[in-house]
């Protein structure tokens, strides 16, 4: 299978919006593809994260990746939540997934990220084998806590 990963643009919410909803629906939320597409198209418009889309070589769509720019007080330095990965389910095991984890390294670097971090589900074992295996390391230090407002 061919594969082109390529940074996504408003002109792409047809293909996106299709694996968005997967990706919520993953997760235990309702399918709502109205929903899908505003959320995405105002992420994009205010230019509040970076989505990269992996294409198969007809145009269709695989799977995309969705950056949140974040800031390291400590460190004094940007860093990027890679807050969503999805792989649509015809193209999950052929590399699609470890396709957009390497472009998503690599467009952080460009854009001067000294980090990119991650959360999964405790029992979604091949996402953590995965990320392992692309140097990825999971944080023995500190403890992630939420707040529902």
């Amino acid at each position: 299978m061919s594969l082109q990963i390529r940074l996504a643009q408003l002109a792409d919410l047809d293909l996106l919006v299709p694996l968005f909803d997967g990706y919520r629906q993953f997760y235990r939320q309702p399918s709502n593809p109205a929903l899908a597409r505003d959320f995405l198209s105002e992420r994009m418009a205010r230019h509040e994260s970076e989505i990269l889309l992996a294409l198969d070589d007809t145009g269709s769509s695989l799977g995309f990746t969705q950056l949140y720019p974040l800031f390291s007080s400590a460190r004094a330095v940007r860093i990027y939540l890679l807050n969503d990965l999805f792989v649509a389910n015809s193209a999950r095991r052929q590399g699609v997934g470890q396709a957009l984890l390497i472009a998503a390294a690599d467009h952080a670097r460009h854009l001067g990220a000294a980090s990119l971090s991650l959360s999964t589900a405790h029992d979604n074992l091949p996402a953590q084998a995965l990320y392992e295996s692309l140097g990825w390391q999971r944080d023995m230090e500190f403890r992630e806590y939420g707040l529902v407002l």
